[in-house]
């Protein structure tokens, strides 16, 4: 559709002005590992996974923020988060922390979250991987 094809050549603009070593998948996730940790498996489906992240916006606007010492937790797969987090954390293994750029279909869609995210945003997941079991 017409708003997907704008959402993506905003979200390639905003690539090629960070300059990142992005990972284009399938469903439109990018990504891309920018610190290495030391966990020796892929997360998968089923897992619960703690994090600490921020999710932003394309213009910066960081919406939340896991304070110092906070973590979010969630089963892979199974819990009410974003479907394109959920997709991503599978590429990550304890200890990473990855950018992922979430297009709106994979996140909050037409409606946004009601509170911080508008309808049809793009969102930037600054996440680590703490834990997984």
């Amino acid at each position: 559709t017409a708003l997907m094809a704008d959402e993506d050549r905003l979200i390639k603009q905003f690539l090629k002005r960070k300059k990142w070593p992005i990972i284009e998948t399938g469903s439109g996730l990018r990504y891309f590992i920018n610190e290495e940790g030391k966990g020796q498996n892929l997360a998968k489906a089923g897992q619960y996974a703690t994090i600490a992240c921020t999710v932003s916006l394309l213009n910066g606007k960081v919406c939340y923020k896991t304070k110092l010492g906070e973590t979010k937790s969630f089963t892979i797969e199974a819990d009410e988060v974003e479907s394109g987090l959920h997709e991503g954390i599978k590429y990550m293994k304890v200890g990473d922390k990855a950018k992922m750029i979430i297009p709106s279909h994979l996140a909050h869609g037409l409606l946004g979250d009601l509170d911080k995210i508008p309808p049809r945003a793009s969102i930037i997941y600054d996440v680590q991987l703490i834990k997984l079991r």
